[in-house]
């Protein structure tokens, strides 16, 4: 069983005219009709909002077949850094609750390393390895951040970026102590309800797991086989009762669609200052093919043509986000490319190829 592919372009947006349309169509109706990624979701935000969409495939494959719908759910996996945590970390900073250049210390009187300060774990220069499986060993927050007080024990903010997971788990827990409640209650309270997403969330209800895609069928994220769907893939957020600074979030095509277009186009009242955008797309550490702003990378070098400014994050289970400010657009590709297996190469280049096809259709 398949989903077709559903796709529409919004007339008068200019993108109907693209030369460059019927091939980003004829790509991902190929992508779903073969199988992989097994469910598609995909957005073009401008200023007046979604001026593309498309979406197909299956949310479940294994069992159950469920076809995607508009509705359907997707696991972000690192998405939720940026939509997360980095939002919220920039939301404390605007009001003067904390500064991005206090120690870590200062919040998590615990971490050894009295120079590292929350900049570095934003931007990813805090010397801590990329992941470890803590969910292995223990779960709950005591046991998972004492062992990542070991592991930073070895950590020298040199300057030199290294992806980790643990930074931002750090952050979660930073986010707990400066805002005085959970890191799900104060993305609920603090990011979604003012933009109105009401399904962008952090464990999700039990009775919407149809409407959620899942991923990985006896993977390496569970200390037993299965599927996992309805929860989040990562082991360590699910260890942590499925909420944490680097991973654990789940949204909608629609809303983290209208989460985008905050980006493009802040407006008085919205959840993050135009400052404070500027911020992730400005360069703080990096070069070469990583290039880092406040949480988010920089230079999509190897998905087109995109300009100066543009920032963008991907998510382990086939998951991205890209905003490019300089020319009023963002795209939001939602899969669950981990399904029922991972296949991390394909997930690449599948990704890549359609930024490179929307940059031949909107720029």
């Amino acid at each position: 069983m398949s989903a077709e592919l559903s796709f529409h372009a919004r007339d008068g947006s200019g993108i109907t005219r693209s030369a460059a349309l019927p091939r980003l169509r004829d790509y991902l109706t190929s992508v779903v009709s073969g199988g992989f990624p097994s469910s598609l979701s995909l957005a073009v935000v401008d200023g007046h909002g979604v001026a593309l969409q498309a979406f197909g495939g299956l949310a479940c494959a294994v069992g159950e077949t469920v076809p995607t719908t508009l509705e359907t759910c997707y696991d972000l996996a690192s998405l939720t850094k940026v939509v997360c945590t980095v939002t919220l970390v920039l939301i404390a900073a605007q009001r003067g609750s904390l500064s991005l250049d206090d120690p870590v210390a200062r919040w998590l009187p615990e971490y050894p390393q009295e120079l590292t300060t929350l900049r570095h774990l934003l931007t990813h220069t805090a010397g801590l390895v990329d992941h470890r499986p803590f969910f292995q060993n223990g779960s709950g927050r005591a046991t998972i951040e004492a062992a990542v007080m070991v592991e930073a024990k070895e950590a020298v903010a040199a300057g030199d970026v290294c992806y980790s997971d643990l930074g931002f788990m750090l952050l979660g827990w930073v986010l707990e102590a400066c805002l005085g409640r959970e890191l799900d209650e104060a993305f609920a309270g603090e990011v979604a309800a003012p933009l109105g997403l009401r399904r962008t969330q952090f464990r999700p209800p039990a009775s919407e797991r149809r409407l959620t895609a899942a991923t990985e069928l006896d993977g390496d994220q569970r200390l037993a086989p299965g599927l996992v769907w309805g929860e989040v893939h990562d082991g360590n957020a699910y260890a942590l009762g499925g909420v944490a600074g680097h991973a654990g979030l789940f949204a909608p095509l629609d809303e983290l669609a209208r989460f985008a277009r905050m980006l493009i186009s802040p407006r008085q009242g919205d959840v993050l200052a135009a400052g404070s955008i500027d911020l992730m797309s400005t360069r703080q550490a990096g070069s070469g093919d990583d290039v880092r702003g406040i949480g988010w990378k920089l230079e999509p070098r190897d998905w087109g043509p995109w300009p100066a400014g543009t920032f963008w994050h991907t998510g382990f289970t086939g998951t991205s986000l890209l905003v490019a400010p300089a020319a009023g657009v963002a795209v939001v590709l939602l899969t669950n490319s981990v399904h029922p297996h991972r296949r991390l190469d394909q997930q690449a280049a599948m990704r890549a190829e359609v930024h490179r096809l929307l940059a031949e259709v909107l720029l």
